[in-house]
């Protein structure tokens, strides 16, 4: 499994015991310090411009609305006051608690009768203060163990986020935080960036300009009514909206000349003895807790150095070396498993799709790591910033032949498998190629899994099936879910057999049908393909030596 085209966020980023901090480049950290000073900036303006007399600051914050929180915020003001601490540090710590946060501590600071200057600088300060160790904290196995529920919340609630540029990252998770929404807020944006993996440095920045801007949307409620929260949401919107109205809409700028010319498809443009060095932005997890195993979605950075096209395979050289003769580990191949452009579309990142290889041991009752796959697990255990070696890209036995726009795709797959399918689907349906505009097939995708935790990107084939109902099917196999017809366990060839029939006229007409995955599913599939061709009266070998000729047969198993 480690070698063939095993291919799409887990962030263990345990190495030694010590937490590697990923490193940032120039232009980044420059980003990171000039966000940050502008979000300074504004916070100094907000305290100025909605300056409040001291004096007044009690009539004011009595005829201000309530927002939410309110009452709670208060009640334990009362109760942090009773041990004599200052106003300013029940504030503080008024903002650091969860759920409450500055958005319950701003009126609370109000109602105390403190000025703005002073409680929007104490509740900035003290929604922050948590944060910095939390996200060190989430590092821990135990405690990640601990808090599962609570960040198995914050990921559904973080979804939106996506797996976007950094920049677009950075934009959306301060308009997640900044917005006093319920679910939202500096706490859960925490926990969704280390959740996406999001490099340390650009995840605060990006909290503490959220945290901000809630404060002062906060405030001009409180100041001035519903009138004062949409100006200062609009003036919120404008700064963190740039990011997404800059730069193609369209996905056109990596193109053949036309589209679908196959004769610059780029190959082996790095080799073994002199490969690229891809960085890491993401790595997570991607199957429940009951899937058979750990696969993970890892989107590295190649800053448009490393072009290919979807249906490739990228390889990866692990570090270290063999125990048995001191060499470097040999080169695995990884189908890749996003568009040309990229999970972010910018044509600078592409995708794996990679299961640890583990090996049960039953004298030990427990996984060797004697005999773990070594490069499976460097790219799971991988976080944002550290550095692959990668050849490739290799391959065409598995391109889209895209000059027919109504050319049907039957795509089989097992597990990992899945990826190259994964980029034929994003650039036929999601992204805004000429090759999706054009398109007017269908599109079949089959995946074999063993059980529903096990299933790769059902959203995003959800999301597909819904938008396209008429372009794109798709047939799961869950083995320990799902019956064949004979009362077995449902594979993928028997799910395969359930439209042999159609399958088999498909194929006729012109259909090209892809397999990637475990080999072992080939001789399921050929025996119902052969079964077919003796009820219609045709050679099989014929049959398929038809489609090879034709190069509507396209395999890439292990």
């Amino acid at each position: 499994a480690e070698s063939g085209i095993s291919s799409a966020m887990k962030f263990s980023g345990k190495q030694s015991g010590i937490v590697q901090l990923p490193k940032l480049n120039r232009q980044a950290i420059l980003k990171v310090i000039s966000k940050t000073v502008l979000s300074l900036s504004l916070l100094a303006i907000a305290t100025s411009s909605f300056k409040v007399p001291h004096a007044q600051a009690k009539a004011v914050a009595a005829a201000a609305a309530p927002v939410e929180h309110l009452h709670v915020g208060q009640k334990i003001a009362n109760f942090l006051r009773s041990f004599g601490l200052p106003d300013v540090a029940v504030l503080a710590i008024i903002s650091a608690l969860p759920v409450v946060e500055l958005r319950g501590g701003v009126p609370v600071g109000l109602w105390m009768g403190l000025p703005l200057t002073t409680v929007l600088p104490a509740c900035v300060l003290g929604n922050m203060a948590p944060i910095i160790p939390l996200l060190f904290l989430l590092r821990n196995e135990r405690l990640k163990k601990l808090m599962s529920p609570i960040l198995n919340r914050a990921e559904k609630k973080s979804a939106s986020l996506g797996v976007v540029s950094v920049e677009k990252q950075w934009a959306s998770l301060a308009a997640f935080v900044g917005i006093p929404l319920p679910g939202t807020g500096a706490w859960t944006g925490a926990m969704g960036a280390f959740l996406l993996g999001m490099p340390t440095a650009v995840a605060l920045s990006s909290i503490f300009t959220g945290v901000c801007s809630a404060g002062i949307i906060v405030s001009a409620i409180t100041m001035a009514g519903k009138k004062g929260g949409l100006a200062a949401l609009a003036a919120l919107a404008i700064f963190t909206g740039k990011e997404f109205f800059s730069g193609k809409s369209k996905q056109d700028f990596l193109e053949a000349d036309p589209y679908w010319d196959q004769k610059t498809v780029p190959t082996n443009t790095y080799k073994n003895k002199a490969p690229f060095t891809g960085k890491v932005i993401s790595t997570k997890r991607i199957v429940g807790p009951q899937a058979t195993g750990e696969t993970c979605h890892i989107v590295i950075d190649h800053e448009g150095k490393f072009p290919y096209w979807e249906g490739q395979s990228w390889g990866v050289a692990p570090p270290g070396t063999r125990e048995k003769d001191g060499k470097p580990h040999s080169v695995r191949l990884y189908s890749i498993a996003s568009s040309r452009y990229g999970d972010d579309m910018t044509g600078n990142t592409g995708s794996l799709c990679v299961r640890r290889a583990t090996y049960w041991c039953p004298e030990l009752k427990a996984d060797d790591p004697a005999k773990k796959g070594i490069c499976s697990n460097f790219l799971c255990d991988t976080q944002p910033g550290s550095k692959v070696m990668m050849t490739g890209p290799a391959g065409k036995a598995m391109l889209l032949p895209e000059e027919d726009p109504t050319t049907d795709y039957i795509m089989v797959a097992t597990g990992t498998g899945i990826a190259p399918y994964r980029g034929f689907v994003r650039r036929l349906f999601t992204e805004d190629t000429p090759a999706g505009a054009a398109y007017k097939g269908q599109a079949w995708l089959f995946l074999g899994v063993a059980n529903s935790d096990a299933l790769l990107y059902d959203d995003e084939w959800q999301k597909v099936k819904d938008e396209y109902p008429e372009n794109f099917r798709l047939d799961y196999a869950l083995s320990r879910e799902q019956e064949n017809k004979k009362g077995g366990k449902m594979y993928i060839q028997d799910k395969v057999e359930e439209y042999s029939d159609e399958i088999f006229n498909k194929l006729e007409n012109g259909a090209h049908i892809y397999f990637c995955g475990l080999k072992g599913m080939m001789p399921g599939i050929q025996d119902m393909l052969k079964g077919v061709c003796e009820s219609k009266g045709v050679d099989y070998d014929e049959f398929i030596k038809g489609l090879q000729s034709k190069k509507q047969w396209h395999v890439e198993v292990y």
